[in-house]
């Protein structure tokens, strides 16, 4: 009877270990989700327009995240567009860019490699400036990645505080509690015809006089004069799905650099650069660490200046 038992205790070793080493092989083959940050130029001094920093600061989140997924930044430094490296695009599942729009947009050069990349299925973000396209060149563009756009002469560039009481239930919405922060909101943006497609994700009303009188190509226009008089919501981050299968989100937010320490802030972005990568959002959305003050100085472009933090910060920054 012993030999009958170590035959059996072999053979269900030899069927095991076998196994054993598919599963381990499985988890070793299964690629990470890939999303590319195109970050622009320096632009308005420490803490503000920090597009390197805040792509940096955000890629480290995904990374870290626990969600397979590898995120990298590429840093125009010192150029006005994207210097593409085509290497950087192979299985990329989403891109965000983070820049200063009109002329000085990144993708100025590259709407039919962007074009390409979607009929793919590779989302498309953009936040704060990068949501406005050069005007009368690239307007269709935006409307096809990501359902909407400031629009010259149409959309205005305050900075407020919205209080964002109501979230709707979405994907980019898991884990987020309502919030309220100052910030460079836009509002009165250009949506697609009927918002066909299109998911409002952070609505607020603006308060009287949160614009002035006066007409300017940013500051202020007569139609979004009128809204305001009304007191119409206004959508300043929403959320697309595409005809061509992409999705697609802007976020007009993200003026100052030290606002990512919020975490319904920081969440509602992370969630939506890992839906646009068609990522399955986990039920309290994707999980963070608070940046440290210290961990928001890395990688700006500008030395440290007190004088350019959010204003309702200054007094708190000044007493450390």
């Amino acid at each position: 009877m012993v030999p009958n038992i170590r035959f059996f205790i072999s053979l269900i070793s030899l069927t095991a270990v076998p196994l054993l080493f598919q599963g381990c092989s499985k988890s070793e083959v299964t690629e990470p989700t890939k999303i590319l940050f195109v970050a622009g130029k320096k632009s308005h001094g420490y803490n503000n327009h920090e597009h390197n920093a805040g792509s940096q600061l955000l890629a480290k989140c995904l990374n870290k995240s626990g969600l397979n997924i590898e995120a990298v930044v590429h840093y125009n430094k010192d150029q006005r567009g994207w210097q593409l490296d085509p290497n950087s695009l192979q299985g990329i599942s989403a891109v965000v860019m983070y820049c200063d729009g009109q002329s000085n947009h990144v993708v100025l050069k590259h709407v039919e490699t962007i074009d390409a990349l979607t009929e793919q299925g590779v989302g498309v973000g953009c936040l704060h400036y990068a949501v406005e396209p050069q005007h009368g060149h690239t307007d269709d563009a935006f409307l096809r990645w990501m359902g909407g756009y400031f629009k010259l002469g149409k959309s205005v560039n305050p900075h407020w505080v919205p209080h964002f009481i109501t979230l709707p239930d979405h994907p980019v919405t898991k884990g987020v509690e309502p919030f309220h922060i100052q910030d460079e909101w836009y509002f009165n943006m250009k949506f697609r015809d009927n918002m066909e497609g299109v998911t409002p994700i952070l609505t607020a009303i603006p308060p009287q006089g949160v614009i002035p009188e006066k007409d300017h190509h940013h500051n202020s226009t007569s139609e979004a004069r009128e809204a305001v008089k009304r007191g119409d919501p206004e959508h300043v981050m929403w959320v697309s799905e595409n005809p061509d299968g992409s999705r697609g989100f802007g976020f007009t937010g993200g003026h100052f650099h030290d606002n990512w320490q919020d975490d319904n802030f920081r969440k509602i972005v992370l969630n939506a650069i890992a839906w646009i990568a068609q990522k399955d959002i986990p039920a309290n959305g994707v999980s963070s660490a608070t940046p440290t003050d210290e961990q928001l100085k890395e990688n700006q472009d500008y030395p440290e200046d007190l004088s350019r933090v959010r204003p309702d910060r200054y007094s708190e920054y000044r007493r450390k």
